[in-house]
């Protein structure tokens, strides 16, 4: 019994450190970057590879923030963000909603049409929607980015609303309407507070999206760098004939850490929401 519990043991010390070896190798190039953003010019061509800086600086971070102007691309980032969530998350909401409790004609057609669009390529959708951000004087501003964010489909959060929505007995409704309680109200008092864990979903997996999105930003604010936003400002630093690579993972920490620690702070109510949303 005890030679069992030994190999046991020992079996899982093995997986441990094996799993523990695959995570850093995952990881290194993260903890790379946030090294290089704290190390000398020098000290970073000295010894790349190396995750501790022998002199540690903020010079970096410095001079990004403020000859960089990422701190307006910074701010232009979480505008742009935070109002392009809020749209999405009230369209999906609502629209998921419907679809979810309600049959009506041609609902089949439409979930067709949704669910093919998946298919389409973002890419191929840049030009339709920049010349629609054109038509309205929009180019180069923040609303153009966050309506052009905001605007699509978004079939997969479309879905998960959908899904969730259609578990609900439907008893909750009736309730609702003997109470007294019209449609509006009835979305707004009963339903929507339990599709709270989808929404944080939504939430947390479109801000992800909008605040790393990189090509429709890059072609919406060519023409006015003020409103660029923080993946874009990134690309600034690489310059035709030098690279200055410090200043890329300095950009890259404030861009991505930020992210992370919404996500790390939220990831509970994330994977409660997709457990909710998918549940049969």
């Amino acid at each position: 019994m005890n030679r069992d519990k030994a190999k046991n043991i020992v079996g899982m010390t093995a997986t441990h450190i094996v799993l523990l070896a695959i995570a850093f190798l995952w990881i290194y190039p993260f903890l790379w970057m946030i090294s290089a953003s704290f190390k000398t010019q020098e000290d970073f061509f000295r010894d790349r590879l190396s995750l501790i800086p022998s002199e540690f600086t903020l010079d970096n971070i410095i001079r990004v923030w403020t000859k960089g102007n990422f701190g307006v691309y910074f701010f232009n980032t979480v505008v742009v963000t935070v109002c392009t969530v809020l749209l999405v998350l009230i369209m999906t909401n609502t629209a998921g909603y419907v679809m979810g409790r309600y049959d009506f004609v041609g609902k089949r057609v439409i979930i067709g049409i949704f669910v093919a669009s998946i298919s389409i390529p973002l890419v191929s959708t840049i030009i339709p929607t920049y010349e629609v951000v054109k038509s309205m004087n929009l180019v180069g501003s923040r609303l153009g980015l966050i309506l052009s964010g905001a605007g699509g489909a978004h079939v997969i959060f479309l879905m998960l609303f959908s899904s969730f929505y259609q578990q609900i007995p439907k008893e909750l409704e009736d309730a609702a309407r003997i109470d007294g309680c019209g449609f509006f109200k009835t979305f707004w008092n009963v339903m929507m507070p339990l599709g709270k864990p989808v929404a944080i979903t939504v939430i947390i997996m479109e801000t992800i999206w909008t605040w790393n999105a990189f090509m429709l930003p890059l072609v919406l604010t060519l023409n006015n760098p003020s409103s660029r936003t923080l993946a874009v400002g990134m690309y600034a630093f690489k310059g035709e004939n030098v690279v200055d690579w410090t200043g890329i993972a300095a950009g890259g920490t404030i861009a991505v850490v930020p992210i992370i620690i919404v996500f790390i702070a939220m990831q509970k109510y994330f994977v409660d929401g997709i457990a909710g949303a998918v549940k049969s």
